[in-house]
């Protein structure tokens, strides 16, 4: 079988750290083309990986022989890249969020519709063991009726991990419309959707800046949310803890189920008549030594290409994640309870 040719579309650290290794590692693929508005970027990238290198996008999408592309930009670029790649008929992996809105998002849906193609965004909370386990514990009853939740992502910023530091355009609004809650909310709106089974009706949120400085979005966040049944719970994202906090607590009739928050065992539960149960699963994808090191992402991506099959997360499901984003600003900045489209 021949191999999926794929282009990548920004050379920053969420390419070299997950994308470039996770594609390498997966022995359908390779990667023919790279693409970075800093040529020096663009061509170290080249080098390493034996590809072309682009410093024009829509070149890359004409001139390159590719199959897909990953869409690794900054925010803002994310909906109209995305959609040039899927008109010139390729697949697309896109990061999240996928889009600065709601119309941009079914935009990117349309056309992945429009052209027979794939769009997958890189919600990869979705894949770590503890989670997917915790959904199907879920769906068994483990907990019984749920009552409540709490999730947190939060560490000290992305200038610790983006390729530009302090100079990165996550800390400008013009490039990446929203800060910690696009950076990590995100993330923890679409796990919670995903473990519950369920979709999220209304929102409550303060959206606060002020723990950057040099900084004009968003950086720490508390919301309140509500399911279709009732259940609520607070969701955390900031870019203002010292040591990162990445974990879930649920809250049941029969007991609590705790995520990634023991450094030992990433899934406990802990019953009403006092047993606890622990779970070994392996560690929390991190940026930090020691998590897991695949997202498994991309893998994903490249079995829905090859095997014709839904992505496993769909544009739709961006689509719903982003929504409870989106409903988050608008209840932070009208101080109102907002309804999720």
């Amino acid at each position: 079988m021949s191999k999926l040719k794929v282009g990548v579309i920004g050379c920053g650290s969420i390419s070299k750290f997950r994308h470039f290794p996770e594609y390498v590692a997966n022995e359908n693929v390779e990667i023919v083309a790279v693409c970075d508005i800093i040529e020096k970027r663009a061509e170290a990238a080249a080098e390493k990986l034996g590809a072309e290198a682009y410093t024009d996008y829509e070149k890359m999408l004409s001139e390159a022989d590719i199959d897909a592309v990953s869409v690794c930009t900054p925010n803002y670029l994310h909906a109209p890249m995305s959609i040039a790649a899927l008109n010139a008929g390729k697949h697309v992996l896109c990061e999240k969020p996928m889009a600065t809105s709601e119309e941009e998002a079914q935009a990117m849906i349309d056309a992945a519709k429009k052209n027979g193609k794939k769009l997958m965004i890189g919600h990869n909370q979705r894949f770590v063991p503890s989670h997917s386990k915790a959904k199907q514990l879920l769906a068994n009853g483990k907990l019984g009726k749920i009552f409540g939740f709490r999730t947190a992502f939060g560490h000290p910023g992305p200038e610790g991990w983006s390729i530009d530091g302090k100079d990165s355009w996550f800390f400008r609004k013009e490039e990446a419309f929203i800060g910690a809650m696009g950076d990590l909310g995100v993330h923890k709106t679409d796990l919670m959707r995903y473990i519950l089974g369920e979709e999220f009706v209304e929102v409550g949120a303060f959206v606060e800046s002020g723990a950057k400085e040099n900084s004009n979005v968003d950086d720490n966040a508390i919301c309140l949310l509500k399911s279709e049944s009732g259940i609520i719970g607070t969701l955390a994202a900031s870019w203002a803890y010292v040591k990162e906090d990445n974990s879930t607590i649920i809250y049941g009739e029969k007991a609590v189920m705790r995520l990634e928050d023991d450094p030992e065992h990433s899934l406990i539960i802990q019953y009403n008549n006092g047993e606890v149960e622990k779970f070994d699963l392996g560690k929390i994808q991190s940026n930090e030594e020691g998590g897991q090191s695949s997202s498994h992402v991309i893998d994903y991506f490249v079995e829905s290409i090859l095997n014709d099959t839904e992505p496993a997360v769909s544009g739709e499901e961006g689509m719903k994640s982003l929504n409870v984003v989106l409903a988050a600003l608008e209840s932070s900045k009208t101080k109102q309870i907002v309804s999720v489209p």
